[in-house]
């Protein structure tokens, strides 16, 4: 079912060529698996996709055993779709009310980290308008197959004829992966919302409650556990919503900020708050706040 495609890197790829979900099944062991959406305004995205890991993850082969829908604090009909969908609905307040209130994507992973129980987590982007039940299996395969991998990424193909995607990736967190995070730069696409982790590695791990959250993440396995703790597979081609280059701007900060903050031998970020500075003179506040281990919290 799996084999691992040699390359310079220490992150290993693997591919994934026929994914039996009852094979699958049958490996876990009795381990459990927790997929977790994280929304805000995907109400027009998340009936179908939740629908389809409900009839092929959970029904017909029940290799799912928790599917939470995160919202966070939704202005449209998010939360409704996702519960008449069969998902279980959690509002970011209920989390908020006992951890303190966090803002961003990071907090949001987090907060469906505390709220999940299963012993694998897979994340999936409530706004994929191709998504395919067989991609949380074969994020879950690797680890499933191999006690060594902490955390799978995704590698994705994303139409140019439909918007591209990946500039982020491209024109920021590659550049510096490069320069300082070499044993990374294997990693077809590091900012990928769609991975899986063990809860008892992921719970080890602070996460950065901005959109610094996926690379932190990257590099805390890596220093704790090698970077060939780290696996990516190939999940096909993947469509979404495009931010425009205005709305990315504030990522690629927060990308670079979280990156140049974890070297070696201390932050070189600035103290006190950072900011993205714009031509027209606004100021926009970049989220580097980080919520804690949850291992420490229990």
């Amino acid at each position: 079912m799996l084999r691992v495609v040699v390359g310079m890197s220490a992150v290993r790829t693997f591919e994934v060529d026929d994914c039996g979900l009852d094979l699958l099944l049958e490996a876990k062991q009795g381990r459990t698996v927790s997929v977790c959406i994280p929304c805000r305004d995907e109400a027009a995205t998340i009936g179908p996709l939740v629908s389809m890991i409900r009839h092929s993850l959970m029904r017909r082969v029940p290799l799912v055993d928790e599917l939470i829908v995160l919202d966070d604090r939704s202005t449209d009909d998010t939360a409704s779709v996702a519960a008449s969908a069969g998902a279980t609905v959690i509002p970011i307040d209920d989390i908020h009310a006992v951890h303190g209130v966090g803002h961003g994507k990071g907090n949001v992973l987090w907060a469906s980290l505390a709220a999940s129980k299963g012993d694998f987590v897979v994340w999936v982007d409530g706004d994929v308008t191709s998504f395919e039940p067989i991609w949380i299996a074969k994020l879950l395969a690797p680890m499933i197959d191999d006690d060594t991998v902490a955390l799978v990424k995704a590698i994705f193909h994303r139409p140019t004829q439909l918007g591209g995607g990946g500039r982020t990736t491209e024109l920021v967190t590659r550049p510096l992966m490069s320069l300082y995070y070499p044993e990374l730069t294997g990693l077809h696409q590091p900012l990928a919302g769609e991975y899986a982790g063990r809860r008892e590695v992921l719970e080890q791990l602070p996460f950065v409650e901005g959109w610094g959250v996926e690379i932190a993440m990257l590099i805390d396995v890596a220093a704790r556990y090698g970077a060939e703790a780290i696996a990516q597979v190939d999940l096909g081609v993947r469509e979404h919503r495009h931010r425009s280059l205005h709305a990315l701007s504030v990522q690629a900060a927060e990308v670079m900020a979280t990156m140049l903050g974890r070297l070696p031998g201390g932050s070189v970020v600035p103290e006190g708050l950072p900011r993205l500075r714009r031509a027209d003179g606004s100021e926009v506040p970049l989220n580097l706040a980080e919520r804690p281990p949850l291992a420490g919290l229990q």
